[in-house]
């Protein structure tokens, strides 16, 4: 019984897998990303069928292939985006097309690539709302601040004048 949507019967054997590998493959690469990418999920034989697949590098070895798609939600975005324009080149008796295809048709179908656009916005407004925080804290004097009683506050109510800074004249007139 396959852990996912994909069975083997909807895909073409090559010469070094079967179709149950591919289907296998497919509903891993699923599972990976239920997960939330967990690094558990990120096995060798997972890593070395999909460091060959949507045109994909080895980044040298498994721990950086890792680091460099799966640590962030920008990374995972990037994943996404990269898996859903390739154009899954080859013929399936030879290649993996065929499972890319029905993958980006699945990513597609539960909408994987908006999730991850919603939390990286998320992500980056939350960061630059805290960085508003940071510098209104820093940088802004409240209009009408009143101290616990109500009152407004003696030191607040006069508004200190901005210094003056002296320049002196270095030279008067070029003529």
């Amino acid at each position: 019984m396959p852990k996912g949507p994909f069975l083997p019967t909807e895909f073409t054997a090559t010469k070094f897998s079967t179709a149950a590998d591919k289907a296998e493959f497919g509903n891993h690469f699923l599972r990976f990303i239920e997960s939330e990418w967990a690094q558990a999920h990120f096995t060798k034989d997972f890593y070395h069928r999909l460091s060959m697949c949507f045109g994909h590098i080895a980044h040298v070895d498994r721990p950086t292939f890792y680091e460099t798609w799966f640590t962030s939600d920008q990374d995972r975005l990037c994943f996404l985006e990269k898996t859903l324009k390739w154009p899954c080149w080859g013929d399936p008796e030879y290649t993996f097309s065929d499972v890319e295809r029905a993958i980006q048709q699945e990513v597609r179908k539960r909408n994987y690539l908006a999730h991850y656009q919603l939390r990286v916005v998320e992500a980056e407004r939350a960061r630059e709302m805290e960085t508003l925080r940071r510098l209104e804290a820093k940088y802004r004097v409240p209009a009408n601040r009143t101290n616990d009683a109500g009152a407004m506050t003696a030191d607040l109510a006069i508004a200190e004048p901005a210094p003056v800074i002296e320049r002196t004249q270095v030279q008067a007139s070029l003529f």
